[in-house]
């Protein structure tokens, strides 16, 4: 019985050893979301308020600073100072070493839409100082954009 122990603790010991571990995937990358990780969301045309939407980093620690351009493409339906206020003016943001998010903040302002048109306003990431992937890995291309529906 002493022999059979000692054997299964053996072979537990060894299934357990491996000389190199997986760490996973490590392709650092740049995504757009909602504050709650959504790639996509509406915003009501009776509401003022502002709203914050995150650029996060997906990377080891960066040694320096990372900056990400971006641009905001407005439908046909959507008239800034009328619609909407950018708060967070520019094309770029910098995350310096050990800041993972930043926001861009929209103030939507109360005004009815034209459902007809296209009451889109989309961020999207066109590039950063240090060849990152834009988006999250993956044949998709998901949250490389965040698409903002006004309604009515």
């Amino acid at each position: 019985m002493k022999k059979i122990i000692v054997m299964l603790l053996a072979l537990v010991a060894l299934c357990g050893c491996q000389k190199e571990e997986f760490e996973g995937f490590d392709m650092p990358f740049v995504k757009v979301t909602t504050t709650t990780g959504a790639s996509q969301t509406v915003v009501l045309s009776n509401v003022n308020n502002i709203n914050t939407y995150v650029v996060s980093v997906s990377s080891k620690m960066l040694t320096t600073a990372l900056v990400v351009n971006y641009e905001i493409v407005v439908g046909d339906g959507l008239q800034e100072g009328v619609d909407y206020e950018l708060v967070t003016t520019g094309n770029q943001l910098t995350f310096e070493p050990g800041i993972y998010d930043m926001p861009i903040r929209i103030k939507w302002l109360a005004h009815p839409v034209d459902e007809t048109k296209d009451n889109t306003l989309t961020i999207r990431l066109t590039g950063n100082s240090q060849n990152l992937h834009l988006g999250v890995p993956g044949p998709d291309g998901l949250q490389k954009q965040l698409v903002i529906e006004k309604k009515n």
